[in-house]
């Protein structure tokens, strides 16, 4: 940075630290996202993002009475207290709560726990977890509860400023004076009270200790001078967790849960954090302009996304106005047939129903013959009846075979509009789909490939999709032909009989109303080098249940420090060192190439991993050491100097240490490309390849398939994946290892 360019940078945070910069400008960084409103007593979860403490409250325990809630005389509202942290009544409650259900939840596969004053029926929380507003990740409180959180005095700071920017002409007023009160002219932080002249120097008068208290000009916001550590309540935070990324103190490095984690001193943080931030708001003042016209572009983009919003809605009713036009006038036509066809049949049966009356005695067709019977002329009578005659016989054949004239029911008019019903239902846009985009992340290839993909967050529902791919030729081979999965009505699907150490190309497009979209990005992913080799973490053989813990599936396994670790350390006095838990898979290779793959915690403290022969397993197993020295196994992953000694022979073993972030390549390696360094940063997938035949073993970057490291290896017994953990620390095994063996338990 330039001497100019350090001028103009110190010129702007002096302008900060004056306050001459508009705070209404920030005002958004200072809206919680839970109650968009001004932060109040705002924590820090472990996400570093920040929330008020009610809403974190309410988020765990959303419909509880408020009983819990904080008055305003406890610790929330007395911040300079001497612990950062100091819960009221209620909030020892609600910590006490969020323990009873932490330990639920991590015995509750073991079976019930009987514990004085539990009880069924008692209040407990909703959750014990959740979502973090900001960014939507899992936060567990553990069993502390909201006691582990920090309060965000920077946070609070800020917006008591902004607050009293707001509300420059309302005064603070003296919290001593009786009335009338005076207007407060200095705030003591010790005593957390505002006062006027006269009764700060009555509170304070000379000679005394509370002399000495440090006063600043009037104010609400009240700090503690030192930031008490949350855990260990009497003790001041020092150091920063360059993992948990939050300041520690002496005795959480010392045997809490930052154990082993990487810490750094509170200076050197304050210094390196404070460098990079001021660099970065450099970069962003240097770069106004630019950022002055992408904002001018993302307006030009907004008005047009509104104004092609508004043609698409008009589009749109246009289209439902035409079929609601079409449906009115078919609504018409077959209403008119209806009528038609009823006023016709009700003339006939009126019709009917007037013959029927004149076959009635003095009526009619009946009454008119009688009068016809009282003819006596006979040429005139014989004229006559000849006619009658003829229609009383219709009538009377009418009457002996009676049929109505028309048909009541209107069975051919029944309308079924089911399949047009379900056509609108379907009816969506005929525009080309979005394509979508394959997740890298959780995707993974091993026999068989495993396809996450995701569709933007405003894209219209898809019918199905279409996964292809092809296998990358080498050199002398050439490229086959793209491949089709069948319609996957998902967004993941499993593509199988991959061949092993091979390169593949993977696309995926969707389909809505017989449209296809473009293709996604296309992505290269590269099969293992041998088939998959399924195990679970064996539990009877060498499992020590005081420092490890195995889950319930036995796919993940979890060495804890706990108190018999602790009881040992004093042998590190003597330069010895404690010996590693070894724990191994259920199943042994005696034969062929075989792959598994698995993850490190990424704050382990040292993992060993690899392979190990029946026999080394028996020896570590049944002589158990209490102490090992670094310098005992040739590949270690130390300065031992041995492993360079050794390499040309072949053991009945070979682990790889890993730890800290880091994975530790021995010296005599033979790994694929040239190194640099013999220290790596820890894959975040590891793989392992065990050729039982060849004699050799090879370790992997799983995502990349880079070979880090491989070495001979003695095969003449029967091999088994192994694993040696020393602390803190986990290994995960791939769901792809699991699941065939979890599918036959």
């Amino acid at each position: 940075m330039s001497d100019s360019e350090m001028s103009e940078f110190s010129s702007i945070v002096e302008r900060l630290e004056r306050g001459e910069v508009q705070m209404k400008s920030i005002e958004r960084e200072l809206i919680c996202p839970v109650c968009k409103e001004l932060f109040s007593q705002p924590l820090v979860l472990p996400c570093q993002h920040s929330v008020c403490h009610r809403c974190v409250r309410e988020l765990l325990m959303p419909n509880h009475d408020d009983s819990l809630s904080t008055d305003a005389g406890s610790e929330s509202s007395n911040p300079g207290s001497p612990r950062s942290r100091v819960p009221s009544p209620s909030m020892e409650k609600l910590d006490r709560l969020l323990r009873s259900a932490s330990l639920r939840r991590s015995f509750g596969a073991r079976g019930s726990i009987s514990s004085p004053g539990w009880r069924r029926s008692s209040v407990t929380p909703r959750v014990t977890t959740f979502p973090c507003p900001g960014c939507q990740h899992d936060i567990d409180l553990g069993e502390r509860g909201i006691s582990m959180l920090f309060r965000n005095f920077t946070l609070e700071s800020i917006v008591e400023r902004y607050r009293q920017a707001a509300r420059a002409a309302v005064a603070i007023m003296c919290n001593v004076c009786k009335p009338p009160v005076q207007e407060a002219t200095k705030s003591c932080m010790d005593c957390k009270a505002s006062f006027c002249n006269e009764c700060f120097k009555m509170n304070h008068p000379w000679g005394t200790p509370k002399a000495q208290h440090e006063y600043v000009g009037p104010t609400t916001n009240f700090r503690p001078k030192v930031l008490m550590c949350p855990e260990h309540e009497m003790e001041k935070v020092n150091m920063y967790c360059e993992v948990c990324r939050r300041p520690v103190c002496h005795l959480c490095k010392l045997g809490g849960s930052h154990a082993n984690h990487r810490v750094t001193s509170m200076s050197s943080a304050y210094k390196i954090l404070k460098e990079k931030l001021s660099k970065s708001i450099h970069y962003l003042i240097s770069k106004e302009d630019q950022v002055r016209t992408q904002i001018s572009e993302l307006e030009v983009l907004i008005r047009d996304t509104e104004e092609n919003g508004q043609l698409a809605e008009t589009r749109t009713c246009e289209h439902f106005e035409r079929l609601l036009e079409t449906l009115q006038e078919r609504r018409t036509e077959m209403l008119r047939s209806i009528e038609q066809s009823r006023s016709l049949r009700v003339e006939r049966l009126r019709a009917q129903v007037e013959e029927y009356q004149g076959m009635l005695e003095n009526s009619g067709l009946v009454g008119y013959a009688q009068e016809v019977l009282k003819e006596t002329d006979q040429s005139c009578f014989v004229q006559t009846a000849k006619l009658l005659h003829v229609r009383i016989q219709k009538a009377t054949e009418s009457v002996k075979t009676f049929q109505p004239a028309a048909a009541p029911a209107f069975e051919e008019f029944v309308l079924d509009t089911g399949k047009e019903e379900l056509f609108l239902k379907q009816l969506s846009f005929s525009g080309v789909p979005e394509p979508p985009v394959i997740d890298l992340s959780r995707c993974r290839v091993y026999n068989e490939a495993l396809i996450h993909w995701r569709l933007s967050e405003d894209s219209l529902p898809t019918d199905h999709h279409i996964v292809e791919f092809r296998k990358l030729g080498s050199e002398e081979e050439e490229e086959s032909s793209w491949s089709a999965s069948e319609p996957v009505f998902g967004c993941s699907t499993v593509l199988c009989d991959l061949t092993s150490d091979s390169s593949y190309t993977f696309r995926v497009r969707s389909c809505r109303n017989r449209v296809y979209s473009p293709y996604s990005p296309e992505v290269t992913l590269h099969t293992p080098p041998a088939p998959v080799f399924g195990f679970l973490f064996n539990e009877k053989c060498g499992f020590s249940a005081e420092r490890l813990q195995l889950s319930k599936r036995r796919d993940s396994v979890e060495s804890v420090a706990g108190m018999s670790l602790l009881l040992s350390a004093e042998r590190v006095q003597t330069g010895s060192y404690i010996c590693l838990d070894y724990i191994i898979g259920d199943t042994g290779i005696s034969h062929g190439r075989h792959y598994w793959a698995f993850r490190v915690q990424p704050d382990s403290y040292m993992i060993k991993v690899g392979v190990a022969s029946d026999s080394k397993l028996t020896e570590w197993f049944h002589n158990p050491r209490d102490t090992s020295s670094p310098r005992y196994d040739q590949d270690s992953g130390h300065d031992s100097g041995s492993e360079d000694t050794c390499f040309e022979v072949s053991l009945p073993f070979t682990l790889v240490a890993v730890g800290m972030g880091r994975l530790f390549i021995p010296k005599a390696s033979t790994a694929a490309g040239d190194h640099s360094s013999r220290v790596l940063p820890m894959p975040q997938r590891i793989g392992v390849c065990l050729d039982y035949d060849a004699g050799r073993v090879f370790f992997y970057d799983a995502d990349s398939m880079r070979c880090l490291y491989e070495r001979a290896v003695d095969c003449s017994g029967t091999m088994f994946p192994a694993f040696g953990l020393l602390g803190g620390g986990a290994v995960h095994l791939e769901e792809f290892i699991t699941a065939k063996r979890l599918s036959y338990m």
